[in-house]
């Protein structure tokens, strides 16, 4: 099966083929903003706990929050039927134009309580969570997932079958089983398997750090697209730049330092403003230090003290001082 020039989610028409992936505690809605102005594809929300956003929790609000995005995604995580459907009513009443599903958390928090992950050793189960979420919503809804729970029990070609025979308009694989966690290497052969099963777009997704690595995964799963989590970190504009890659077929440049600031910037006072200076502070300090660590591999000069500094500060104005000293007068990196 050939992949598609241009994927469709339903009536949702993806520019591109590179997505942002649903990181806990890590793609907020300011870094999922920022993305999509660089060009991301698709951007999706943290995991949204089904029956803590409806009962109202501020945290999962937050977290569903897409506010100055097209396209709104928006992830929800449960075990429970009722609220998986209430949840995705809800998130299409506050705007979203897609709803995904979590059946790829590995997380003890998560699947202690049969979410994520652990939904792939009940498939009938998660036919039931299928059915009642593409039943609530009139957008198109989608599955993430992972190869399996553990090794001798790689079943993520039929939890797709059975997710594409209810409805669902898109799934991505993690190269990885549950059990696996985040160690070792994504296994993108293995996600040719899950293409081959079903007619709807496969994206792939794990250890995607460059163009070069998308090029490889697409030609390894035979994926329509891929997805990029943890290497945009302090990079919010890899995804677009890796879109921008997949349909050139040559490398982009990354941004300009002056271009990189600005983003930086703009991320933490955003954090700032929606969560509040204490609470955001504290957010949005892995964030800063990975834009510190951008910064730090454009110089030749050791400014590590800096960062040591930019991450423990209280001080807004001292942090946004630090950032631009950090960026300043450095050159653009080479292409990704």
């Amino acid at each position: 099966m050939q992949h598609l020039n241009v994927i469709k989610i339903g009536n949702e028409i993806l520019r591109g083929r590179a997505i942002l992936a649903p990181m806990s505690g890590v793609t907020d809605h300011v870094f999922r903003r920022i993305a999509r102005r660089f060009g991301a594809s698709l951007v999706v929300s943290e995991m949204v706990a089904s029956d803590d956003f409806v009962r109202g929790s501020e945290e999962s609000r937050l977290r569903a929050e897409g506010n100055g995005i097209d396209q709104h995604v928006v992830q929800i995580a449960g075990c429970e039927p009722h609220w998986m459907g209430e949840a995705a009513r809800l998130a299409e009443a506050t705007g979203a134009s897609v709803i995904d599903i979590n059946m790829g958390c590995p997380a003890k928090r998560v699947t202690g309580g049969y979410a994520g992950s652990a939904l792939m050793r009940d498939l009938d189960h998660a036919e039931r969570l299928f059915e009642a979420t593409i039943g609530a919503v009139s957008i198109p809804v989608t599955v993430k997932m992972r190869l399996g729970w553990d090794e001798r029990s790689i079943n993520a070609p039929e939890l797709a079958r059975r997710a594409e025979a209810q409805g669902v308009k898109l799934i991505t694989v993690h190269g990885r089983t549950r059990c696996q966690f985040y160690k070792g290497q994504a296994d993108w052969g293995a996600i040719r398997a899950v293409k081959e099963s079903v007619s709807v777009p496969v994206i792939a997704n794990g250890d995607c750090h460059s163009l070069a690595d998308a090029q490889a995964m697409l030609t390894s799963s035979n994926a329509d697209g891929v997805m990029i989590g943890r290497s945009a970190l302090g990079r919010a504009w890899l995804v677009g730049q890796i879109a921008r890659g997949l349909e050139s077929g040559e490398a982009i440049s990354e941004p300009k330092a002056d271009i990189r600031l600005e983003a930086a910037i703009e991320h933490y006072e955003g954090l700032l403003s929606a969560m509040g200076i204490e609470t955001g502070i504290r957010h949005a300090r892995k964030h800063i230090a990975a834009y510190a660590d951008d910064a730090l591999s454009l110089s030749e000069e050791d400014h590590s003290q800096w960062r040591q500094e930019i991450v423990t500060s209280n001080s807004p104005t001292r942090v946004i001082q630090l950032l631009k000293l950090l960026y300043q007068n450095h050159p653009t990196r080479s292409a990704a």
